[in-house]
């Protein structure tokens, strides 16, 4: 007997055997789209109905529609924040056509100043906090409220941002909808960041030199970060934990060829923070997995990210130094699910030669489907340049596997 969406992604996450291949299209904001990327696929599959939403105003990625997750097989669904990027609420909606001339629908304080050189700019109470250049395809966020902090007085001075009343009701109606309206599983977007957190407060530079230099500012710092996350998940989980599957944290340790910090710099300066957080979410809603988004050279950091409390890891960076895929697999596929890696978009995506994106796909799901605790995407979001026969390429493979498993 078939399982539902929603039951399919439940056993994967248990690593327990599904009846297909689980499949996650956009369902957070490192599997998704770009809004220029996903009007072209809609265009490719027909549909016309409506416009598409793009709700990531930061990455400009779209909101896949039930149509679309028909068509390429996607088990999920995101229960988002309020207000995803830059405090801009999603609550309401407006019709726009963006530069490009893609019309969708944005959220309704979407307003970029567009300047006369082509660049656009995100304001928030008169200050730019965020530039496109005139030939970006997404936001890069401007000034480090924190960039001149020096001492630990200058930590405890700041107030960070708390969830409010009308962001639980809208977060809980979210969930219930999604819950009550479809069977696909939700995953919740939390966030909680704390390396990145660092960066964006103090600056890259400053943050890293504190790490090793002022280590006790950082702690104080990063305790004070987690206790608020702690405060925000306890008023937020039990209104959501009975509707939701999985809640998505975020953190990229990784670069290309490296971890962005040594693992001892994690143990002593991440870690701990993110073992609270984690574990609280574990011990306290078992039913609840916590899925951790990190890009880049990871391995070897990947045993104390288990030990933090990470059960599900994206988006398995294959193209990144460390990641075979089948070394994953075996050393860690017993602790964790893999969410991703189904394809290489940096690499063979790119080549635009489909017979080569379909072999690699092949492969890569024969690899990490084996004994379950694995769920289909490819590896991060999919970008402004990739064209829909490309994206049909790798969701067509991943249906032609379904296909087979259902003995069609």
């Amino acid at each position: 007997m078939e399982m539902t969406h929603r039951e399919r992604i439940i056993e994967a996450i248990n690593h327990r055997p599904t009846d297909i291949l689980p499949i996650d299209f956009g369902a957070m904001r490192s599997t998704g789209i770009s809004i220029l990327a996903y009007n072209e696929l809609r265009n490719h599959l027909n549909i016309k109905d409506g416009l598409p939403r793009m709700y990531d105003v930061f990455q400009q990625l779209a909101e896949p529609e039930t149509a679309v997750l028909d068509l390429l097989g996607g088990d999920v669904v995101q229960a988002h924040r309020l207000a995803p990027a830059f405090n801009m609420s999603i609550k309401q909606w407006k019709e726009t056509t963006l530069p490009g001339g893609v019309r969708c629908m944005v959220p309704s304080g979407y307003a970029p100043r567009m300047n006369a050189d082509g660049t656009q700019d995100i304001m928030e109470n008169g200050q730019v906090v965020a530039h496109m250049p005139s030939s970006g395809l997404y936001f890069d966020s401007v000034g480090c409220p924190m960039g001149d902090a020096e001492t630990e007085e200058d930590v405890l001075a700041v107030e960070f941002p708390r969830i409010t009343e009308e962001e639980l009701d809208f977060v809980e109606q979210e969930c219930k909808t999604l819950y009550e309206k479809t069977d696909r599983a939700i995953l919740l977007a939390f966030g909680g960041n704390i390396l990145e957190a660092g960066e964006a407060m103090f600056g890259f530079e400053k943050f890293f030199e504190f790490l090793l230099c002022e280590p006790e500012i950082v702690h104080c710092w990063a305790q004070r970060l987690t206790d608020a996350y702690l405060d925000d998940l306890r008023a937020l989980m039990p209104r959501v934990a009975k509707y939701i599957n999985i809640i998505q944290f975020g953190d990229d340790l990784g670069t290309q060829g490296s971890s962005l910090i040594s693992a001892n710099t994690y143990r002593e300066m991440i870690k701990p923070y993110h073992k609270q957080i984690y574990t609280y979410i574990q011990n306290t809603y078992p039913d609840v997995k916590v899925f951790l988004h990190s890009c880049g050279a990871i391995s070897g950091l990947i045993p104390d990210l288990i030990d933090a409390g990470v059960q599900i890891l994206n988006p398995v960076q294959i193209s990144a130094d460390g990641m075979d895929p089948a070394m994953l697999k075996r050393e860690y596929g017993k602790d964790l699910v893999f969410w991703g890696g189904g394809a290489n978009m940096q690499v063979t995506a790119m080549t635009g030669d489909i017979a080569a994106i379909r072999a690699e796909t092949r492969e890569l799901i024969e690899i990490f489907s084996k004994d379950s605790g694995y769920v289909f995407n490819q590896v991060h979001n999919i970008q402004a340049n990739v064209p829909p026969e490309t994206v049909m390429a790798i969701y067509n493979t991943a249906l032609e596997y379904r296909n087979a498993q259902r003995g069609v």
